[in-house]
């Protein structure tokens, strides 16, 4: 490859290392061209770039981008999962391929300049997506006034509810 195009790739993954919210790095050692498509496919709907990447290559690119953490990592055969919005949403779907194909290996992560363990991968995978977070926090904000509500319109109720006895009472003694 010439210096120039490598250079240009350098570059555009630097790009997309600095835009990314999360970077899982994988072994993909022993997947086929066709799984490869598949993975690469299904991650791409979520809007997650997959991408095989040279090990000299990915350290040049991650030079001074939060992915730095990442360079002892670098050995063997790599790929990287840059999501770009959600940052569990790469980690999903990397799990849950690897539980149907044990040959992509899940090596590390990065979330902003922090490192990420395998495990800790799969907890980031564990956590509920943003909209399911978001209508979490709008139902508990929304029980708060509708107990209120609640609170405030028994007293007028219980005071009907004596008027109501009263009245009957009254309506029963001759």
């Amino acid at each position: 490859m010439e210096r120039s195009r490598k250079q240009e790739l350098i570059e555009e993954l630097r790009e997309k290392l600095q835009r990314a919210s999360a970077s899982v790095l994988t072994d993909y050692k022993g997947l086929s061209v066709a799984e490869i498509t598949q993975l690469r496919d299904s991650l791409a709907e979520q809007g997650v770039e997959f991408r095989v990447v040279k090990n000299t290559l990915m350290r040049l690119a991650a030079k001074d981008t939060d992915a730095a953490v990442l360079e002892p990592f670098l050995t063997g055969t790599n790929a990287v999962a840059l999501g770009y919005d959600d940052p569990s949403v790469p980690a999903k779907i990397l799990r849950k391929y690897g539980k149907t194909n044990d040959k992509l290996k899940i090596k590390c992560g990065a979330l902003g300049r922090r490192l990420l363990t395998m495990e800790q991968v799969g907890a980031l995978a564990d956590l509920p997506s943003r909209e399911e977070l978001l209508a979490k926090l709008l139902g508990t904000l929304n029980a708060v006034p509708t107990g209120l509500v609640t609170v405030l319109s028994g007293v007028p109720r219980a005071f009907v509810g004596v008027l109501a006895a009263l009245q009957r009472k009254r309506e029963e003694q001759p």
